[in-house]
């Protein structure tokens, strides 16, 4: 029953958008590792590792999940799509920068020659990612990429209701 499921699962239309959400998580995560660690052995403050890092990483992850792995084509939707994005990616960077700051004053007393650092602060940027990476694809597949945004229709239905409301109101 459960093997069914599975089998059922790999097979289906979400499987695939997993898939290639995940590829294209760990490609954008690839280059802002590579950004941020590169900025933070050069001596770059923390914040400015974590916006260049974060835009390095979410201008191709904004491509990738848009065309690959929601297979949206065409003008994107500025309200949902755009700003729905940027808003998510917000979010992230903020607890990014809060993360590779709070790591950084905690790592201090360790030299600096020996690479620890660099590791443990650019993990804790890492980390981040990790932890917001299933909710980040809730908000994409239910929002920011979806063709009938159920959020989008329950507003839409609520406004409804309310203006059906006031207008059978009896005076």
């Amino acid at each position: 029953m459960l093997a069914d499921r599975y089998a059922a699962f790999r097979r289906s239309p979400l499987a695939g958008r997993v898939t290639r959400y995940t590829i294209g998580s760990v490609v954008a995560a690839a280059v802002s590792a590579i950004v941020f660690a590169v900025l933070f052995v050069s001596g770059a403050g923390t914040t400015t590792c974590s916006v260049t890092a974060f835009l390095a990483g979410a201008i191709p992850n904004w491509f990738l999940n848009r065309r690959w792995a929601w297979q949206r084509k065409g003008r994107p939707a500025v309200g949902r799509e755009v700003i729905g994005y940027i808003a998510t990616s917000a979010v992230a960077l903020i607890l990014a920068s809060a993360a590779t700051a709070w790591t950084k004053a905690q790592v201090q007393s360790i030299p600096a020659h020996h690479g620890i650092r660099v590791a443990l602060v650019t993990a804790s940027y890492l980390a981040v990612f990790v932890v917001l990476f299933f909710a980040k694809f809730a908000v994409y597949e239910f929002w920011v990429f979806s063709e009938r945004s159920r959020l989008r229709a329950a507003l839409r239905s609520r406004v409804q209701v309310l203006r059906t409301a006031r207008a059978n109101r009896t005076p």
